[in-house]
């Protein structure tokens, strides 16, 4: 196996919570909105450090989606998910996009998302945006 390079980020940084690789710049979330099984999920424009897993048909709550999973490089952890195509003309935004799962991620401040967090403090992530 050859040597691993990971991109290193400077600023406010979403890493993985296995291995703290970097992978997204707080600056790069569109929205914090999302949802996944775990809870919480941010749509970012770009994220680093991750390798595509195989492209699939997923039913979401918005309609059906063509989606990779996306894993972390360093610790091979599955983080989200990239949005490849959208059926629906209003989900076309999107394409392109990254999907990570707060659960899955370490905030800027090292915080970590727990489910039980959120139902304590009864948040939405519209108390979010």
């Amino acid at each position: 196996m050859g040597r691993l390079f990971a991109i290193s980020l400077e600023g406010n940084i979403y890493s993985c919570k296995h291995c703290k690789t970097h992978l997204a710049l707080a600056d790069h979330i569109l929205s914090k909105l999302f949802h996944c099984r775990h809870g919480k999920a941010y749509l970012f424009h770009n994220v680093v450090n991750v390798t595509l897993g195989e492209k699939e048909e997923r039913i979401m709550i918005t309609g059906l989606h063509t989606v990779a999973d996306i894993f972390c490089v360093s610790c091979g952890s599955m983080v989200g998910w990239r949005y490849e195509a959208a059926q629906e003309k209003s989900q076309k935004y999107k394409e392109g996009k990254f999907i990570l799962e707060r659960f899955k991620i370490l905030g800027p401040d090292g915080s970590n998302y727990s489910i039980a967090l959120e139902a304590q403090i009864g948040g939405s992530d519209a108390d979010d945006a």
